[in-house]
């Protein structure tokens, strides 16, 4: 069985691997034949030669194939998913958000301050306070859009005085509560997928964003959201990402192939316009960039169309890795080409499937 389908080249596995490149965890385990155990790309443990690794796409053919896992990085805990030592303490986080966790209370917990810091850096790319305080921030004005009075959202969600909670508010949201009381809150999660974690944002209004983590354009569309909805991103659950986690794993697993969670995509009308007509493009197909520059009305905008592409904040959903070179080459993919070959490969093996059950 050919345990390299689908993933990147070896010479950049073992380029991710000797980095320890987090942006490939989940896509492909390392197996070292010399030692008999496989690793996450991540691994801390010494770097073997080139020639004494192989790969696979998921742990379960590198254990039929004999090798263990390893002790240090253990590749059988899904990378991103909470911990059972930690999963006690978000519970508590999510029962009463308005509570404030200080170092004290971990250790009644049994829990290391500085190991539930570092998880939550890895994890949200902030401490364990940053993510309390956003979280009661962004309750906070959930309330005070529904018309609560600033006095009891401070208060309710548990901010000592109302000084400290209009600091706190300035600082996170550039305004006053009272100016920002009609402003829309934007959730944002992180989502596991065969291709890597993923950060996935959406508002009432649906999804606004689903961007590969370790994407460098990440943190730039996360400011145009800003700019877009005169909102800060915040940590937390929405049902559109939760309706948008589901259609995800159905997709990978090759039994969705139009995704139907509300979407919402801001952009200049000729954006929009690339946009609306990726989403045309039937699965399991491709189209040129010419193509799409000619259904649009803009025949000489190829190279326009392509950085339009490139600022789709929709990766998978608003389908762009469906745009191909001209001459068929695979060109200009944000998440990088060979997960643009990947979504590819998967489209045409299950539309192969599908047509041979129809015959």
């Amino acid at each position: 069985m050919d345990t390299t389908a689908n993933l990147p080249p070896a010479p950049e596995m073992y380029r991710a691997l000797c980095d320890r490149d987090a942006s490939y965890e989940g896509v492909f385990f390392a197996a070292i034949r010399t030692t008999g155990i496989f690793c996450r790309p991540t691994c801390t443990a010494r770097k073997p030669l080139e020639e004494n690794v192989e790969y696979y796409p998921s742990t379960q053919q590198a254990l039929l194939a004999g090798y263990r896992p390893c002790l240090r990085c253990r590749p059988l805990e899904p990378d991103g998913e909470v911990p059972d030592w930690l999963r006690p303490l978000l519970d508590e986080v999510e029962a009463d958000p308005s509570r404030r966790w200080k170092d004290a209370d971990l250790r009644a917990l049994q829990l290391d301050p500085g190991r539930v810091r570092r998880w939550f850096q890895a994890n949200h790319g902030m401490t364990f306070q940053a993510y309390q305080r956003a979280r009661r921030l962004g309750l906070a004005l959930g309330r005070i859009r529904h018309g609560d009075d600033l006095t009891s959202a401070a208060y309710d969600h548990g901010f000592e005085s109302l000084s400290g909670f209009r600091d706190a508010f300035g600082r996170t949201f550039n305004g006053t509560p009272g100016a920002r009381r009609d402003a829309d809150s934007i959730k944002a999660t992180r989502l596991l997928t065969p291709l890597g974690p993923m950060v996935a944002a959406a508002n009432d209004e649906g999804v606004c964003m689903l961007e590969f983590a370790d994407r460098r354009m990440l943190e730039t569309q996360v400011k145009r959201l800003n700019k877009h909805f005169k909102a800060e991103v915040l940590p937390g659950e929405h049902e559109h990402i939760a309706r948008l986690d589901d259609e995800l794993k159905r997709y990978f697993d090759g039994e969705l192939r139009e995704f139907t969670v509300p979407l919402i995509y801001p952009g200049t009308d000729f954006q929009v316009a690339c946009w609306d007509y990726l989403r045309t493009i039937p699965y399991g197909e491709t189209r040129a960039y010419a193509d799409e520059a000619r259904a649009i009305g803009k025949p000489k905008a190829q190279r326009a169309v392509g950085r339009a592409n490139g600022d789709n904040r929709l990766a998978i959903i608003i389908p762009c890795h469906r745009v191909v070179g001209n001459d068929g080459r695979l060109t200009g993919y944000g998440g990088g080409l060979w997960r643009k070959r990947f979504l590819l490969d998967l489209e045409l093996k299950h539309q192969d499937l599908e047509l041979k059950h129809q015959g």
